[in-house]
């Protein structure tokens, strides 16, 4: 007897499928075939979902995106807690190791998936950038900071963040990590025309910038 399912139910069993093979084999390296043969389905009804494996990993894009801006999106709308803190626990929120989010990064990183690892930085800047911006015109109306452009010098921190963090495109020794975290923050306070120093507890974000200030 042939198991109807909903629409829905199938999708997420078409997505789970893609985002495991692409895992293994790498977008390039695996097949629509593939994916029909590992969940159990007709070519018609795969593409009744999917216009093509490109529009599969698309919607992938979106369910990480989901997970990797969702927790950034709590901490901000939580005024209870301190703009600078926020600041900080937003762009820790993006420092992805540990548990699923660790098997995302993982999983873009590779060679094979340098597509989709685009996707996801294109998802991340225009993601986080407005998160943080709102969060930054509240420090304005504090007098924390004093910038006419806080989308813009957000833009600016997490492209930089994204790019020079990442260990595929920037490769780091520990000590010239901490002295571009240094650097970062340095430069981050001089866009925000915030008060020297006033964000330098971010160090204490990163062991290997404690491990710095301890030498």
């Amino acid at each position: 007897m042939r198991v109807v399912k909903k629409a829905e139910e199938r999708r997420n069993e078409i997505l789970d499928a893609a985002d495991e093979l692409f895992g293994q084999k790498g977008f390039d390296g695996t097949s629509t075939n593939d994916i029909l043969e590992k969940v159990g389905i007709a070519r018609g009804t795969l593409y009744y979902h999917f216009k093509s494996k490109e529009d599969i990993m698309d919607a992938l894009i979106e369910r990480y995106n989901v997970r990797l801006l969702g927790a950034a999106q709590e901490i901000a709308a939580d005024k209870n807690v301190p703009v600078v803190e926020r600041i900080i626990s937003v762009v820790m929120a993006l420092n992805l190791s540990g548990g699923s989010s660790q098997e995302i990064m993982e999983h873009i990183h590779k060679p094979q998936n340098a597509l989709l690892h685009q996707k996801i930085q294109k998802v991340i800047i225009g993601g986080v950038t407005p998160i943080l911006a709102e969060i930054i015109r509240e420090g304005i109306q504090q007098g924390l900071f004093n910038t006419p452009y806080p989308h813009e010098c957000m833009e600016m921190v997490v492209i930089y963040a994204n790019t020079v963090f990442d260990d595929d495109m920037v490769p780091m020794t520990n000590e010239e990590r901490v002295a571009r975290i240094q650097a970062f923050v340095f430069n981050a306070e001089r866009l925000l025309g915030a008060e020297s120093g006033s964000l330098m507890n971010v160090m204490q974000m990163f062991g290997s910038g404690n491990e710095g200030s301890n030498e």
